[in-house]
């Protein structure tokens, strides 16, 4: 009987494609060159980016050793590989290149639901199990979504599906040290945010914890993601080293990012 908890991400992890398909599928030619938030990428570069990582997940589930020598590839680029991978994209026709989404999107889907629920497959950080690679997909489906929502001056009604970008927020803390060359902090931090809906909170680390932090579920998200900047969101940090999180926070593997100014800075 499959993980009622794995089938809940996978059709989340769908709903999240669907919905940034539903921004950019009737947008004419032009405006898939329209700048994003992120440095010298347009939507075009966006669409491409997610197109591209899921074919890398698809490689994973499906091809071991050719994502090891795609990987092995990657690492002699480690600054540009990415850049690169949009660019790529972002030059075939907007047609072709949601049509290419699409389908990358389907065949993921059908890969993930069909691995073993034990099994861990490759990734450019530690293996993952299909569900966590799932998740991971909709973090970045999500962030890259605000990015083009951004461009085209629309607003997203967020929802709970945030709750698996929170999670893997959370979960990286420390990486976010390690990945700064920053020692990390002693013991867990408490975090409980706000739901979408206004149901209950969301919480994550244990109740007694002396550094927490607390706000919007959306904020926190926005956060981790490099979408928006501290100054900018509702989220209060109680304690020194919480406090220094918000200020370095990442939920994606990689190098540190450059994260957003602050608004009107």
């Amino acid at each position: 009987m499959p993980d009622p908890s794995a089938v809940a991400v996978f059709a989340d992890l769908r709903e999240e494609g669907g919905e940034l398909d539903a921004l950019v599928a009737a947008l004419p030619g032009p405006d898939w060159a329209r700048p994003t938030p992120a440095d010298g990428w347009s939507i075009a570069h966006q669409i491409a980016h997610l197109h591209w990582t899921d074919r890398a997940a698809l490689l994973a589930l499906t091809d071991a050793d050719g994502f090891a020598r795609q990987a092995e590839e990657a690492l002699k680029a480690p600054g540009t590989f990415v850049d690169d991978g949009a660019a790529q994209g972002a030059r075939l026709d907007p047609a072709a290149l949601l049509a290419r989404w699409r389908e990358g999107r389907r065949t993921l889907g059908a890969a993930l639901a069909e691995a073993s629920a034990d099994a861990r497959f490759p990734w450019y950080g530690p293996p993952m199990k299909a569900a966590s690679m799932a998740s991971a997909r909709l973090m970045e489906t999500w962030a890259h979504g605000q990015d083009v929502a951004d461009a085209l001056g629309v607003s997203r009604t967020p929802t709970a599906r945030l709750r698996h970008v929170a999670r893997i927020g959370v979960r990286a803390r420390d990486y976010a040290y390690a990945v700064r060359g920053l020692p990390l902090p002693d013991g867990e931090f408490r975090v409980e945010l706000g739901a979408p809906d206004g149901g209950a909170v969301w919480v994550y680390g244990p109740a007694d914890a002396s550094q927490r932090v607390t706000g919007p579920a959306l904020d926190f998200c926005l956060l981790v993601t490099q979408r928006a900047h501290r100054a900018d969101l509702g989220l209060t940090a109680t304690g020194p080293d919480a406090a220094r999180w918000l200020d370095i926070a990442q939920a994606f593997a990689g190098p540190a990012g450059s994260g957003r100014a602050p608004r009107g800075a």
